[in-house]
């Protein structure tokens, strides 16, 4: 296994916070009886399968890329489902369900791409576009989250929000050590177990924050009631 124990646990325990992010917040949108927020707690569940695809890559010793392009296809639909889910949040019943059908449309376009041409050089360049379009559609559901948190702070407390948020710091470090990882002399970060292991940590840090604001508001409504706490 390329991967030290270490940072195994690092990468299983960031799968299990964001799961586990997705279940309060589908318990805390129950507790106070809001569908919008159940919904957004299953939109998230998307980002977690593109997780495990790269758990199952890393299961390979990187050697089965199909888990890796899946990663990056799936965590755009997620992207896109986080994006909907915020802007249902926002905007109510003014957002259609059809608004998810291009991404659907493009994941069985991509993905039948991969079985029918799995050798030609187009279909990397074209996955690697729908990883940097995921990026994009995700920062704007940053931006969105925001005008959530503006206009309803019940839904998400400010550590949940910053949670988020801090996922732009774990990418940005994660570029950082692709890039020093190099100069070390490795041919990939996950050769490179130490700023691999440092690079993961920030996103288990992420999803932890997460997790902490969603309790936080769980435990303030179920102390007093159905009678939300703004914080």
């Amino acid at each position: 296994m390329l991967l030290s124990i270490p940072t195994w646990i690092i990468h299983i325990s960031s799968m299990i916070e964001w799961g586990l992010a997705a279940l309060l917040l589908y318990r805390y949108g129950n507790l106070i009886e809001r569908d919008d927020i159940k919904k957004f707690a299953l939109l998230m569940l998307p980002h977690w399968a593109g997780g495990w695809c790269v758990i199952a890559f890393h299961l390979t010793n990187d050697e089965i890329h199909f888990w890796l392009e899946a990663s990056k296809v799936v965590n755009f639909v997620g992207s896109v489902c986080l994006l909907y889910g915020s802007l249902s949040l926002l905007f109510g019943r003014k957002i259609k369900h059809e608004a998810l059908s291009p991404s659907a449309f493009l994941l069985l376009m991509v993905f039948q791409s991969v079985q029918t041409f799995p050798e030609l050089y187009w279909r990397a360049k074209f996955i690697e576009m729908i990883f940097q379009i995921s990026s994009g559609v995700y920062f704007c559901f940053l931006i969105s989250l925001l005008f959530v948190y503006r206009r309803d702070k019940s839904i998400f407390s400010p550590v949940t929000v910053f949670g988020f948020w801090f996922v732009l710091v774990f990418i940005g470090v994660t570029v950082v050590c692709m890039h020093f990882s190099k100069l070390r002399g490795y041919p990939t970060l996950t050769h490179d177990d130490l700023l691999h292991g440092l690079a993961e940590s920030l996103l288990t840090a992420s999803n932890l924050l997460i997790v902490i604001g969603i309790q936080q508001r769980h435990k303030n409504v179920a102390s007093i009631g159905n009678a939300p706490t703004i914080a």
